[in-house]
């Protein structure tokens, strides 16, 4: 394994830098992980490079003076990959046992690398009703203006996926990271995945949307091998946040360079501004 250093040389020279001293001001603002960029691209396990170059990128955008919560899909995943299953199980008892597992091993790996930057990380698991229950609700919100209020630490939340029946759970963590974007009234969240963006109907990205009866009809039916939402669901997620006056982006995990830049105004990615309610059916 490359140090934090050596592995991530040159990184200046694709904008980083430059973006950093044209920031506008500081802003809260919601990162999602999704399992897919977290995961070995030909396996069913975490990816430690990528480990490496995510969280170098969100010490960037702390550097640039943003409050940052992230939200990390990724234990059904490395606790699969510590059972020795080479794909997805289906049914939830394994599930929940592989969350359970697994869940540990991915704040290790953010514990490993985000303090390479001098950042500690706090873990939050949730469930629906931290985000219904008016008590609970507040306490949750207490909880993150606290975290967010000390400057090197970096809330990392996921669902509580170990214990959360069905009537308990929020859904997939595009959801999830739009309900936590409401909770500490960010003002914008970006949804990292396997693609640049939502793309047309000729493979061209989309750069911007505002409606989401438009956006649905690009939406394509596929999903990764470990993903729960799919592009349907970011589309939903980016209707929740807009309710709240939240701007979203869509943008390739594979390329965490840009986070600096997207954070910006710029970068490669489709920005959704939707408030407008929409069924999905």
């Amino acid at each position: 394994m490359q140090d934090s250093q050596n592995g991530l040389a040159g990184w200046e020279g694709k904008g980083i830098v430059s973006a950093l001293s044209a920031q506008p001001k500081s802003r809260r603002i919601v990162v999602k992980f999704g399992s897919g960029i977290l995961t070995k691209p030909n396996g069913f396990g975490l990816d430690d490079e990528q480990f490496e170059r995510l969280t170098y990128a969100l010490s960037g955008l702390r550097n640039a003076g943003h409050e940052v919560v992230v939200v990390s899909s990724g234990a059904v995943a490395a606790g699969g990959m510590a059972f020795g299953m080479p794909q997805r199980p289906e049914d939830t008892a394994t599930l929940q046992a592989c969350a359970a597992v697994g869940q540990t091993r991915l704040m290790q790996r953010y514990e490993q690398y985000l303090g390479r930057h001098g950042l500690l990380v706090a873990q939050l698991l949730l469930t629906n009703e931290d985000f219904h229950q008016p008590t609970r609700r507040k306490h949750l919100q207490n909880t993150l203006e606290r975290l967010l209020s000390f400057k090197n630490v970096v809330p990392i939340i996921n669902e509580n996926d170990s214990v959360a029946t069905e009537e308990l759970k929020v859904g997939d963590n595009d959801r999830l990271s739009a309900g936590v974007a409401q909770v500490v009234n960010a003002g914008l969240l970006i949804l990292l995945t396997s693609v640049d963006g939502l793309l047309d109907s000729d493979g061209s990205l989309i750069s911007e949307l505002t409606e989401a009866d438009h956006a649905l009809r690009h939406v394509r039916a596929e999903k990764g091998a470990h993903s729960v939402g799919g592009m349907a669901g970011k589309i939903e997620a980016a209707r929740v946040a807009g309710e709240a006056g939240i701007e979203v982006v869509i943008a390739n995990g594979r390329r965490p360079e840009q986070l600096v830049e997207l954070a910006a105004g710029a970068g490669r990615g489709t920005r959704l501004r939707i408030a407008m309610p929409v069924s999905l059916q």
